[in-house]
């Protein structure tokens, strides 16, 4: 579904943020893998802020 705001065409629907979801779920989730619950948001608010062009490396 989605909805044209001026010349753009948005998306209201959930499924991209779904989709980012269980991208996020299977990385945290991967073999090997050791994460403390304390640090999933520390690392999701990077990039979060690296794919907004907020951070760079």
């Amino acid at each position: 579904m989605s909805r044209i705001k001026g010349q753009k065409r948005i998306s209201i629907g959930s499924g991209a943020v779904e989709s980012a979801v269980k991208q996020i779920d299977r990385r945290v989730k991967i073999s090997g893998a050791q994460w403390s619950a304390q640090n999933v948001p520390k690392v999701l608010a990077q990039r979060c802020a690296y794919l907004n062009g907020c951070f760079s490396v």
